[in-house]
């Protein structure tokens, strides 16, 4: 029975890392930006899929250079007026958002 429990072991763990998913699959692909305070540039690298995500001070101008799609809400937790943003464009300089998910279902 020994002999057989190392061999148990390994075929346990192939079959879970066969049944998770990649982490790509987790995230959407490439970059999303946009303007804080003061004009401030920052930026979202590899954001998760289908979370919602609440800004914590102002947001205006997003940029969607990711290669899924993403959608900008006026208010928290992704409630409010809803922009989508296709990708590889960019919402109206002066659009202000308080949250975002990317490649939302």
């Amino acid at each position: 029975m020994r002999l057989f429990r190392p061999l148990a072991v390994g075929l346990g763990g192939l079959a879970l890392a066969l049944t998770l998913p990649a982490g790509a699959a987790l995230a959407s692909n490439g970059t999303f930006t946009w303007l804080g305070p003061g004009g401030k540039a920052y930026s979202l690298q590899n954001p998760p899929d289908n979370r919602c995500l609440d800004m914590s001070q102002e947001a205006r101008g997003a940029r969607n250079a990711l290669k899924q799609p993403a959608a900008v809400y006026s208010g928290k937790r992704c409630r409010g007026h809803e922009t989508q943003l296709a990708p590889g464009t960019v919402a109206p300089s002066g659009a202000r958002f308080a949250s975002v998910v990317f490649n939302p279902r």
